[in-house]
């Protein structure tokens, strides 16, 4: 049975999201990520396989060590999504200043 992850499911977990800071800036191994954290490396793996099945990591064999880059494309792909209803709540968020603003120089 082939499983299809959900992305936000994926960065929905506080430790997964962890794992995409660290590899933000630089690639690391399995075994450097699961030094960053104070859990199983089983655990952690775990994490490391669901984020690769979502395709937000990558890998790359070097050697026998096999390290995890961020996939900054599917990274966009997230962020286009989420970017309407950033602009949404921006504009909400705008509006009720200017209503609270308005409130406090009608009540002086």
């Amino acid at each position: 049975m082939n499983l299809r992850r959900d992305v936000f499911q994926a960065i929905a977990d506080p430790t997964r999201r962890a794992i995409l800071m660290l590899v933000a800036s630089q690639a690391l191994t399995a075994g450097a990520i699961a030094a960053r954290f104070d859990t199983a490396r089983p655990t952690v793996s775990r994490h490391l396989q669901i984020l690769t099945e979502c395709e937000l990591l990558t890998q790359q064999q070097s050697g026998r060590e096999i390290y995890y880059h961020l996939n900054p494309q599917k990274m966009k792909e997230i962020a286009e999504f989420i970017e309407p209803f950033r602009q949404m709540w921006e504009e909400r968020f705008d509006k009720l200043e200017r209503v609270m603003k308005n409130y406090k120089s009608n009540k002086q």
